[in-house]
């Protein structure tokens, strides 16, 4: 549910109809594309085909359009990280979700596939940016200055 509205917010921040969220670091993806509102509305395209799979009633008609075929690159570092971060998140508001963690098996969004690389720069330059390992996996090399 979360996620749906957190696309439709995405989708009226792309769009220029809201001021509130501007700024999030997730939107960049999207905006790096040619035709940002068409490709929010394939990643809710989708999102959507998966709830009504589920039973939910969302109202695609709230998708304003979709980009005929797209593929976005992710780093796999970049899904490790957001996959450490959502399951901290989850142990977090409820206990139980521990138990699920490890069991779980990550399926990655259809609109998004994954590339050797680091963590996206927005991601890693965060204030306490939160795994070491992580933050050693995105470190840049540094310029030898031996002659």
């Amino acid at each position: 549910m979360a996620l749906w509205r957190e696309g439709l917010l995405a989708q009226a921040v792309l769009a220029g109809r809201t001021s509130g969220y501007r700024h999030h670091p997730q939107l960049i993806r999207f905006r790096n594309e040619t035709a940002p509102v068409a490709v929010i509305g394939s990643y809710l395209w989708a999102v959507h085909v998966e709830a009504v799979s589920r039973g939910y009633r969302f109202d695609g008609a709230k998708i304003e359009a979709c980009a005929e075929t797209v593929v976005i690159d992710v780093s796999r570092r970049q899904v490790d990280f957001e996959w450490r971060h959502l399951m901290a998140k989850l142990a977090r508001r409820s206990p139980a979700w521990r138990q699920w963690n490890e069991t779980a098996t990550r399926r990655l969004h259809p609109l998004f596939r994954i590339v050797d690389g680091r963590i996206a720069d927005w991601e890693a330059s965060k204030p306490g940016f939160p795994d070491p390992e992580l933050r050693q996996a995105t470190a840049r090399p540094r310029a030898s200055t031996r002659a």
